[in-house]
Order: C-alpha cells, then structure tokens, then sequence
C-alpha cells in the first residue's frame, strides 16, 4: 500500500511559487517590450541608488555570484545602459555605473514595476498586503536569503 501523502495544494510553498510566477511573468511581458529582462531591471534599479559599484558588491547586494553580475553587466553595456569603468579608488578594479541612457530609462521602468504591483495587489485590502509584506520580510530574514537591496 503506498503511503497517503497530502496534496501540492495542502503546502504553503505551492501557492506562493503560483503568486510569485505570475508576478514575475507579468512584469517580464512588460519589460521585453522595452528589450530588458527582470535581472537586468533589478541590476540597472540597484546601480540608480549605488553608484558605481564594484561588481562583487553588486553580487553581494543582489545575492547573484560574480559570473552572472558579470553576464548581465555584459548585456547591459552592450545595450547602452552601464559602463564599466576603472575603480577611482583603485585602477586595477572595475565598478559598473549606468550610462545617462540607462540613468534615464529606470524611471520609465519603475513605472512598469509600480504598475505591475497595482495590476497584482491592488485588489487586496492595504492591511492585509501589509501584513503579507511583513510576513514575507519576516520569512526572507529568517532564512537568510539574501535579496536586492537588502543590507
């Protein structure tokens, strides 16, 4: 006899994913019309408020390793929207600061971010979208994950 297990629908952990998939998909849509990913929004979002910033704190910051800050930083130059430039601190490091172009389009992001948040939470009454945050935070700092923005 095989053991009674409950369904995927009985776990916490289910409906979140369902929630954070359709979040993340939605504002993907509205982020390939302007030719940008999530990750590169979420990087360009980090360097508007931390410029210029050395790669490895940028990784650090974001939770992402070096390789794939790398990768997006990569991208994100060849679209015009960062630079990657000589430490002043140091000339043999690197820090990677947004272009006037991308110092410019991130406002205009923010828009497509905010409107994605109202599209997905606004039908929700404003305590109970304050009480999720606060579990959600909660739940982000007992486990250690690290997240953009979070220092």
């Amino acid at each position: 006899m095989l053991a009674e297990i409950p369904d995927l629908t009985t776990h916490l952990g289910y409906w979140l994913r369902q929630v954070s998939n359709h979040v993340s998909h939605s504002f993907a849509r509205k982020l390939e019309a302007k030719d940008v990913t999530v990750a590169e929004w979420a990087v360009m979002r980090v360097l508007y408020d931390h410029p210029p910033t050395p790669p490895s704190r940028l990784a650090e910051r974001m939770g992402l390793t070096r390789g794939a800050v790398t990768k997006l930083a990569d991208r994100l130059i060849g679209k015009g929207l960062v630079a990657r430039r000589a430490s002043a601190d140091d000339g043999r490091a690197q820090t990677l600061e947004l272009t006037a172009k991308g110092n410019g389009f991130v406002p205009e992001l923010a828009v497509l971010a905010d409107r994605n948040e109202a599209e997905c939470f606004a039908p929700m009454p404003d305590e109970d979208r304050k009480a999720l945050e606060r579990i959600l935070k909660e739940t982000v700092a007992r486990l250690g994950i690290a997240a953009v923005l979070m220092e």
